[in-house]
């Protein structure tokens, strides 16, 4: 089969779709680990494993994550890191968003500055596609 060599805006939908997944994989996550309740690094190791990973959010935010990385794989194949890693910055500041709107989560003036840094920054990455 002939390798298709992806252009630089494929390879950024690319990375934004793998972005949303990462984004969804961490808020399923949230969502599952808010329904296990809290656990320490001890339990980690005891009984308390199994209803973490019975638990459906927690699969899916696996899923999401897995679809995410195999995405990343055929970006990072074909891209420079340089190019590619940092824009991993916007999943951050959707995270941070959506956190904000589904679990409540407070969002300072701190991390609205910090946010806002990350968006500076990604905006530099793919300034000159």
């Amino acid at each position: 089969m002939p390798k298709v060599r992806i252009g630089k805006m494929s390879a950024l939908a690319l990375i934004l779709i793998s972005i949303s997944l990462g984004v969804l994989g961490q808020l399923s996550l949230k969502r599952g680990m808010t329904n296990v309740g809290f656990i320490s690094v001890g339990e980690l190791l005891t009984s308390k494993l199994y209803s973490v990973f019975a638990e459906k959010f927690v699969l899916m935010g696996l899923f999401f994550y897995f679809l995410a990385s195999g995405l990343w794989l055929v970006v990072l194949s074909q891209e420079e890191l340089s190019f590619a890693y940092p824009l991993i910055g916007l999943g951050y500041i959707i995270t941070a968003v959506l956190a904000k709107f589904f679990f409540n989560e407070n969002l300072t003036l701190f991390r609205l500055a910090g946010i806002l840094l990350i968006a500076a920054g990604a905006y530099l990455i793919i300034l000159k596609i």
